[in-house]
């Protein structure tokens, strides 16, 4: 291996280095927010969600390892008489007004609990109350012992998602409210209809697919004929109209949204699918006309003017020639627009608050309390896979989509 081979490679250490962090940092989250939404409620509250791929904790074993454990063992079987793994036994102590007073009773002289912070807790009667909530832990643990299924409260579940997609904000979860086959809340009639509830994110879903995908067809098709038009038509004032559109994309949709508000609730267009399509459509074609013309612009001319030799028009020339020589410029601006539109949150709000898409659902988990927010990661996951599968599966169009803006027309 010469030098110059090494000190290439070593120029490469750095750029290497930097392109893993990057994967790194993107992953990561991505990672964190999967897992986390197949973790319980109690689980996302009480630890992290690298703590997953690790032996979970059990509520109240550290508590009763420490008072308990000493005399009756990690199992409860160390005492003959009182095995409290045994469920008739752990049920007469799984309330802490129950077990209180017997932990304050003497066993052969000497006191219950053999640990002094704890027997000194006990022992004091003016503490009841901290003693109480003390050992409410341990009496959950006396569950565990006794076959009672408090590590289930631990274990991966499809709760979040489910909840997350019926819309259901309870204290409990979905399938425990309709664990009878009839809701207790009276809010969902227990089968697959309750995924169209409009409150849950599977309507939510089917709310943005419904906005984005005529939202990326019509600018396109529209987009297409104007950029043919600008590119191999002579009219008069061309380059004035095209240097417009250029100057349109400057223009924030921002300070449009009040007056287009007004105007759709004269046209009674507020809060219907046809007006955000409209809005979308608009402010997406000047950035789609300039991509799309300046790629048509950057062809051969002979092609053109060869299949106008042989008699097409130019209906012909744009579907026969023009439509199949741009698809990777088309494909890259459906990319574009189709992301735009499904991250949108402003536009969505302003036209169409009645029908919320899943950027706006999102929000609406959240109780005023600011529960059920362990709901977010299955909401967020719900509304990020769409553009992750896109961008993974056609990422390849987005640099020909930034280069066709680029080629000289």
């Amino acid at each position: 291996m010469n030098a110059e081979r090494v000190k290439r490679i070593l120029g490469r250490i750095p750029l290497h280095l930097v392109v893993i962090s990057m994967i790194i940092v993107w992953l990561v989250p991505t990672l964190g927010v999967f897992v986390t939404s197949f973790r319980t409620r109690q689980a996302v509250r009480e630890s992290g969600w690298w703590t997953v791929f690790t032996k979970p904790p059990i509520p109240g074993q550290k508590e009763y390892n420490t008072a308990c454990a000493p005399c009756h063992g990690e199992n409860g079987r160390a005492v003959d008489t009182v095995d409290l793994s045994d469920p008739e036994v752990a049920a007469e102590y799984m309330k802490t007004n129950r077990l209180l007073p017997l932990l304050r009773q003497e066993v052969n002289g000497q006191p219950h609990v053999q640990d002094a912070e704890w027997q000194a807790l006990i022992q004091d009667t003016s503490r009841t109350k901290e003693a109480l909530d003390r050992l409410s832990p341990i009496s959950q643990y006396l569950g565990t012992l006794s076959g009672g299924g408090q590590t289930a409260k631990y274990n991966l579940t499809l709760s979040n998602w489910l909840d997350a997609l019926v819309g259901y904000k309870g204290t409990e979860t979905y399938q425990e409210d309709c664990a009878t086959g009839v809701s207790k809340s009276g809010k969902f009639k227990c089968d697959a209809s309750d995924l169209l509830n409009p409150e849950g994110m599977a309507r939510a879903f089917l709310n943005s697919v419904l906005v984005t995908v005529p939202s990326t067809i019509l600018p396109i098709l529209f987009a297409a004929f104007a950029a043919y038009a600008f590119a191999w038509m002579d009219f008069r004032g061309r380059m004035w109209l095209f240097s417009l559109l250029v100057g349109l994309q400057i223009v924030p949709l921002q300070m449009t949204l009040v007056p287009i508000a007004k105007l759709y609730s004269r046209l009674g267009l507020q809060s219907s699918f046809v007006g955000i399509w409209l809005f979308h459509t608009g402010f997406g074609l000047p950035y789609a006309i300039y991509l799309l013309r300046n790629f048509l612009g950057g062809l051969p001319r002979d092609l053109f003017e060869s299949i106008y030799l042989d008699g097409a028009n130019h209906w012909t020339a744009f579907w026969k020639l023009a439509v199949p020589l741009s698809v990777p410029a088309i494909a890259s601006l459906a990319i574009f627009q189709f992301l735009w539109v499904w991250n949108d949150l402003l536009v969505a709000i302003i036209l169409l608050p009645t029908n919320p898409v899943l950027t706006y659902q999102i929000t609406n988990l959240i109780d005023p309390r600011g529960g059920n927010w362990h709901l977010l990661t299955a909401a967020a996951f719900l509304s990020m896979i769409v553009p992750m599968l896109v961008f993974l599966a056609f990422q390849r169009y987005f640099i020909r989509g930034l280069l066709a803006g680029a080629v000289k027309g």
